[in-house]
C-alpha cells in the first residue's frame, strides 16, 4: 500500500484534511475517510457503490474489461482445468491444493454431507407449496442448533469445520427443499459420488430406482457451481460479513447471505430468464419483444442480457455457452421451442448492432437458466442452486474477516427527518 494523500477542502475553511489513499495489488486506489468523523463529516454514498468496506484477497473484479479472478487464477482457467470442490478449497485456504491435500478436503465434504436426522421434521412444518428459499433460510439458520461443536469463531478448527459442513449440507438441504415439494422421499447422499452428481441423485433419484448420474449433467453442474463460487463484495456477501461482524456464529451469517440473495435483483437473475422466454411464448413473437426491448418508454426488458458489473462480456457467459451447447444436444432437445426462442434471442444480441453498442451480450444467467431448466430443475430452485455455489464464497469471506482484527458494521445516515420537537400539550 502507498502512502499517498489527498486533501479535502471545504467551502468556507481555510484548512484541509489529509485522507490517505492505498493501492492494492490491482485495481483503483481507495480513499480513507475514517479520519472525516473526528472532524464532524461522514461520506454519503447510497448502496456503497464507490465505498470498499473491507481489504480482500480473495476475489477481483475488472467490470470494464470482464477480468474475473479467485486467488488470482481467471476464471475461465478454473473452469477449464478446476472443479467445484477445488475452487472452493483455493477460495478458502488462498492456494490450489496438491493432490494429497485435495483427498483430504473432499473427503472432509463427504463426511459431512449428511444433516442430522431431527432435521428431516421441519419440513414436515413447511406447506407443499413453501418457496424452497424460505425453507432454505430457515433450515440452514437452525442448522447451530445441532452443531454446537463447531461456533467459536476464535478457534480456527471451528471455522474450518462449520466451513466444510457447509459446503457439504446446503446440497443436502436443497435437495431435500425439493423432494418436499413434489413429495418424494428423501435421498440420503451418496459417497461414491462427486459433488455434482450426489445433489443431482439427491434431486431425482427414488428409493425404487436408483439410477447413474448423467456425467454431462453432472460436468454442467460442477461448472454452474463453480461459476458462481465467488462475486466479491456483492450484496448477499456484504451481508454475510455485517452480520458476522457481530460476532454470529456461521451458520446464522450463510442464513443471512440466502435470505439477501433470494432478493430478485440479486438472486433471481436466472428465473427472469425462463419466465421472460415463457412470456415471449412462440419465435414469431420474437421480433415484437425485442422492438419492445429498443423502446425507452416500454417497461419490458430482455433478462439476461448485459450485467451491472460486466461492462464488457461476462467472462463466465463464454464458458456457460459451451456447456450449454453440450448439455441441450446431449438431451437431445435443441428443438424444443422455448430453447429455439433462447437461441433466437442470442443470436439477435451477438449481431444487432443495437445490442453490441450497449454491449448486452448475454450473460451466466442466460446460459445457465437454459441448462437448468433442461436438467430439469423447476426454476423456484434456482436460486437455491446459486446458494449452493455461492456458499463457499460467503464462508471465505465471512473466515478472511473473523480471521483478523475488525470492527462491527455500523453505516451512517443523512438524516432528513424533523429537528427536535416537543410532545403536543394535552
Amino acid at each position: 500500500m502507498s502512502n499517498k494523500v489527498a486533501k479535502l477542502t471545504l467551502d468556507g475553511s481555510t484548512e484541509s484534511i489529509d485522507l490517505p489513499v492505498y493501492s492494492g495489488t490491482i485495481g483503483p486506489d481507495v480513499v480513507d475517510v475514517g479520519g472525516l468523523t473526528a472532524k464532524g463529516l461522514f461520506t454519503y454514498d447510497p448502496g456503497f457503490m464507490s465505498t470498499a468496506s473491507c481489504k480482500s484477497d480473495i476475489t477481483y473484479i475488472d467490470g470494464d474489461k470482464g477480468v474475473l479472478l479467485h486467488r488470482g487464477y481467471p476464471i475461465e482457467q478454473l473452469a477449464e482445468h478446476s472443479d467445484f470442490l477445488e475452487t472452493c478449497f483455493l477460495l478458502l485456504n488462498g492456494e490450489l491444493p496438491t493432490a494429497e491435500e485435495k483427498t483430504g478436503f473432499e473427503n472432509s465434504i463427504r463426511y459431512h454431507t449428511m444433516v442430522h436426522e431431527q432435521l428431516y421434521q421441519f419440513f414436515k412444518g413447511f406447506p407443499r407449496d413453501a418457496h424452497p428459499m424460505a425453507i432454505m433460510v430457515g433450515v440452514v439458520g437452525a442448522l447451530s442448533a445441532f452443531y454446537h461443536d463447531s461456533l467459536d469463531i476464535t478457534n480456527a478448527k471451528d471455522r474450518e469445520l462449520a466451513a466444510h459442513r457447509l459446503i457439504a449440507k446446503l446440497p443436502t438441504i436443497a435437495a431435500m427443499c425439493y423432494k418436499h415439494a413434489v413429495g418424494q422421499p428423501f435421498m440420503y447422499p451418496r459417497n461414491d459420488f462427486s459433488f455434482a452428481e450426489n445433489f443431482l441423485h439427491m434431486m431425482f433419484n427414488t428409493p425404487c430406482e436408483d439410477a447413474k448420474v448423467n456425467p454431462i449433467l453432472a460436468k454442467a453442474m460442477d461448472t454452474i457451481f463453480l461459476l458462481h463460487a465467488d462475486h466479491e463484495q456483492n450484496a448477499s456477501t456484504s451481508t454475510v460479513r455485517l452480520a458476522g461482524s457481530t460476532g454470529a456464529n456461521p451458520f446464522a451469517c450463510i442464513a443471512s447471505g440466502i435470505a439477501a440473495l433470494w432478493g430478485p435483483a440479486h438472486g433471481g437473475a436466472n428465473e427472469a430468464v425462463l419466465n421472460m422466454l415463457d412470456e415471449i411464448q412462440d419465435e414469431s413473437r420474437i421480433e415484437e419483444f425485442i422492438k419492445r426491448a429498443k423502446d425507452k418508454n416500454d417497461p419490458f426488458r430482455l433478462m439476461g442480457f448485459g450485467h451491472r458489473v460486466y461492462k464488457n462480456f461476462d467472462p463466465r457467459a463464454k464458458v456457460m455457452r459451451k456447456i450449454c451447447d453440450e448439455v441441450l444436444e446431449d438431451l437431445g432437445v435443441e428443438n424444443d421451442p422455448l430453447f429455439r426462442i433462447a437461441r433466437r434471442l442470442e443470436k439477435i444480441a451477438l449481431e444487432d448492432e443495437y445490442f453490441i453498442e450497449r454491449k448486452l451480450y448475454p450473460n451466466v444467467d442466460f446460459y445457465s437458466g437454459i441448462i437448468l431448466k433442461a436438467i430439469g430443475i423447476p426454476t423456484s430452485m434456482f436460486t437455491v442452486i446459486f446458494a449452493i455455489g455461492r456458499t463457499p464464497g460467503w464462508i471465505s469471506h465471512w473466515k478472511e474477516m473473523i480471521s483478523n482484527p475488525y470492527k462491527i458494521g455500523r453505516p451512517r445516515q443523512l438524516y432528513t427527518g424533523h429537528t427536535q420537537r416537543d410532545y403536543p400539550a394535552k
